[in-house]
């Protein structure tokens, strides 16, 4: 089973004869006149959601079972075909970097947190690759096993002067679309956009349709006033949470555990899966909502991505 729309063809034959009679009535014997054989084809497609559950002080909470949950999608509910307390589908995720002029002197802070990161995360049969991102987006690492040749990486990265934010935001989510298991984007950025070919809605879809969980860490220097520009810093909150990712304002000291929480986050999530029914008509995004009925008084935060494209992918 794919950990994203995982289509399972149905091929159902019929078969449809005709029989004609030859000769005179009473006489001669029926021929059977074999038309050709059609074949009836239907894609059904689960639709996986991986949920994280908090309760009012943003604890993880586990142990809870598929009753606890309902789903459904464009408001009609669905079955659940699919549950895991504990996904251990494989996990491919790139971190992306800034390495923007505006975030130059925390560098050796990022580097070092992103290092740590890797190495309490990766597993065996998880993948990650390494982007940095300035004026433009570079591949460091490509999708490896191995955490030390992103180790290696990130201790070879490239300074520009702009900020490519949405364009490593759409290069992340195509090299992640086509892969197998759950598919995550990490950020360790400012916020700030100056030099993208990509807009946010354009950055946005591209990770919705590739199924595509975003985290951000949103550097926030010590002393940045009350006054600077926020807009990309809210783009970035928007994102992770129309994602079912996360996002932390962190400083220097805040990096290692800002990772340690998206580490936490990534290992206690539940994977739901339905197959959808009752699908409206002429929609091309359909939206998703999972909740816990019966909370008995407790406050539960609940975090999944908001919806999925049947629609082809844009480009």
């Amino acid at each position: 089973m794919k950990a994203s729309i995982a289509a399972c063809a149905l091929v159902i034959p019929i078969v449809f004869s005709a029989y004609t009679l030859s000769g005179q009535a009473g006489g001669g014997d029926a021929k059977p006149n074999a038309e050709p054989i059609t074949m009836l084809h239907m894609d059904v497609k689960l639709v996986d959601v991986f949920t994280s559950v908090t309760d009012a002080a943003g604890a993880l909470i586990g142990g809870l079972s598929r009753e606890d949950f309902a789903v459904s999608e464009d408001g009609h509910p669905q079955q659940i075909a699919v549950f895991e307390r504990q996904s251990n589908l494989p996990l491919n995720l790139v971190l992306a970097i800034d390495t923007s002029g505006s975030v130059r002197k925390d560098i050796s802070a990022e580097r070092d947190a992103a290092k740590h990161f890797v190495r309490a995360l990766a597993r065996p049969q998880d993948e990650i690759s390494l982007l940095e991102f300035s004026t433009e987006v570079r591949e460091v690492v490509g999708f490896t096993h191995q955490p030390q040749k992103i180790e290696n990486g990130l201790n070879h990265l490239h300074f520009g002067a702009a900020t490519a934010l949405y364009d490593a935001i759409d290069r992340a989510s195509r090299s992640l679309a086509p892969r197998d298991g759950r598919k995550v984007l990490v950020l360790v950025t400012d916020g700030g956009d100056t030099a993208d070919t990509v807009s946010y809605a354009q950055a946005l879809e591209r990770a919705l349709r590739g199924e595509v969980m975003v985290y951000s860490l949103i550097d926030v220097p010590i002393e940045a006033s009350a006054g600077r520009d926020t807009g990309g810093e809210h783009a970035l909150i928007t994102l992770s949470e129309q994602t079912g990712g996360k996002y932390f304002y962190v400083d220097q000291d805040g990096l290692k555990a800002a990772f340690a929480h998206v580490s936490e986050d990534l290992r206690t999530q539940y994977l739901i899966g339905y197959y959808p029914k009752d699908a409206s008509p002429g929609v091309n995004f359909h939206r998703i909502r999972v909740a816990i009925p019966r909370s008995d008084g407790k406050t539960f935060e609940l975090r999944y991505r908001t919806g999925y494209y049947t629609d082809g992918a844009k480009d």
